[in-house]
């Protein structure tokens, strides 16, 4: 009987973060250094004291970012929005994807390797952990074949529990963009048992987030999301990613086996060479760095592929080799295929040209959207059931003014009915001045009474709302409703 055959086991330099068979081979990325992961460092720096700094940080009295969806009220940067804004989050949400669309066609998945969280966090807070505990690459390769000491069951809590507490620090950072930070400390201190609810969100968040980074990593971007596999849709042979340069890099071959290179080079010119004769190897020395310095596990002198994060690591180690062995750098650097190809990259070109008009369209609606939104709202609601009474030889409307504060701070608010031109009523307003909180909303009573006679199709009353702060006017009409002259008493009709 045959047996099926075992799959061999992961090399150290294996391609790739799965095998053949679909299970997983676990990257451990050397130490990289150079100017992109010196530049990369500043942005993740910057990123994650923006993460944390948010919900701490007040702009106008309020955290920078908080998103209070129970209160239904949300600060962002100074500006405050309530739930009757909503609608300016399709707009935003649309400048995002169409600037993004811009950005990959141009920049590849420059998004990628610079701002996505997933990289951020893996890259700038997880990664040094492990490194810190576990050591160089060299000894984590060899760590999963060693036998379980002492020393290595520390180290391996350790970690994990640098992950765990990492992990309830950005999870209760989360927490706090919705519960404000002052609150969230409160809550902890109270006690699981009195808010069950944020107590299940924390561990939720904190589950994932140590799944995610201490063991999922990488897979995220390979297997879950869903923008690394539009690629192959949003990139064109202009697009500046990270290429590998087959002309110059190849043959390639070991730097010990290239002696008299130049020789052979300077014969080549000389004497036809025979077929199958040997030519000068190219600059690429097949160390194989930029394999393991490689967050995903792709060469990528195999040409761009879905698993690149343009995270540039292969350029910096490739450009350290290629100064120690006394070469040009850039054997692998940021490029289009076209230029890699040796064909001139066009800049501009009409793929660029419609996301650029998208993008620009996109982000100049959501800055009007938000730009356009009044400091407060007015609206006129009725009471249900029959929206008149009649009383005697007069009619009467009974509405409800609705007025909301949209702004972050305390406001004042003036009411003012106005009578159609020629028709005498009786308007009375509950209040004809009002003091509302930050985002705070009321209902002011307005009754309308008319005489029979003077009722008619279309008789449209209005409400001055102005704010005392901003000076803003708002004019609300309000239309009188009165039943048809056949539904009237007879003694009124006459």
């Amino acid at each position: 009987m045959q047996t099926a055959p075992v799959p061999p086991a992961a090399t150290e330099l294996e391609v790739s973060s799965l095998r053949p068979d679909g299970r997983r081979v676990a990257i451990h990325t050397v130490d990289v250094r150079g100017r992109f992961i010196r530049a990369r460092r500043v942005v993740f720096a910057g990123l994650i004291a923006l993460y944390l700094a948010a919900p701490v940080v007040h702009i106008g009295g309020h955290p920078a970012i908080h998103l209070d969806v129970a209160r239904r009220r949300f600060f962002l940067f100074g500006a405050s929005f309530n739930a009757q804004d909503f609608w300016i989050v399709a707009f935003l949400a649309t400048a995002v994807a169409f600037s993004l669309l811009f950005l990959t066609a141009w920049r590849g998945r420059a998004w990628c390797g610079w701002g996505c969280p997933q990289t951020v966090f893996l890259e700038a807070v997880y990664r040094p952990i492990e490194r810190l505990i576990d050591g160089p690459r060299s000894r984590r390769v060899k760590l999963p074949g060693s036998p379980w000491t002492a020393v290595r069951v520390l180290r391996l809590c350790a970690k994990h529990a640098l992950y765990l507490a990492v992990s309830l620090l950005i999870s209760h950072a989360a927490l706090s963009l919705f519960v404000s930070a002052s609150d969230l400390i409160a809550m902890v201190r109270e006690g699981p048992a009195k808010h069950p609810t944020t107590f299940t969100w924390a561990v939720m968040v904190t589950g994932a987030l140590y799944f995610n980074f201490g063991w999922f990593r990488e897979q995220f971007c390979v297997v879950l999301c869903p923008y690394g596999r539009m690629q192959s849709v949003l990139h064109d042979r202009d697009s500046i990613v990270i290429g590998y340069d087959v002309k110059r890099g190849e043959p390639r071959g070991k730097l010990h086996k290239e002696a008299n290179v130049a020789k052979v080079a300077t014969l080549a010119t000389e004497v036809k060479q025979p077929s199958g004769a040997a030519s000068p190897k190219g600059d690429c020395i097949d160390c194989k760095l930029c394999v393991v310095a490689c967050p995903t596990g792709i060469d990528i002198r195999k040409g761009l592929q879905m698993e690149c994060l343009a995270c540039a690591q292969c350029i910096d180690v490739c450009d350290e080799v290629m100064t120690k062995v006394k070469r040009p750098t850039g054997l692998i650097r940021y490029a289009s295929l076209n230029q890699l190809a040796g064909h001139p990259t066009r800049v501009l070109r009409p793929r660029l040209y419609v996301y650029a008009a998208a993008a620009f369209i996109a982000v100049t609606a959501a800055g009007l959207a938000i730009g356009s939104r009044s400091p407060f709202q007015a609206i006129v609601v009725r009471q249900p059931g029959v929206p008149w009474v009649i009383d005697g030889a007069r009619i009467r409307n009974q509405v409800e003014v609705h007025l909301t504060n949209k702004r972050g701070v305390a406001a004042r608010f003036h009411l003012a009915p106005v009578n159609p031109a020629g028709v005498p009523a009786d308007v009375r307003l509950g209040q004809t001045a009002v003091e509302l909180p930050p985002l705070g909303d009321t209902r002011v009573p307005l009754v309308i009474t008319l005489e029979q006679r003077l009722a008619r199709p279309g008789l449209t009353f209005g409400l001055d709302v102005s704010d005392d702060a901003s000076g803003v006017t708002r004019h609300q009409d309000i239309r009188f409703v009165a039943p048809p002259t056949a539904q009237l008493p007879s003694n009124q009709n006459q």
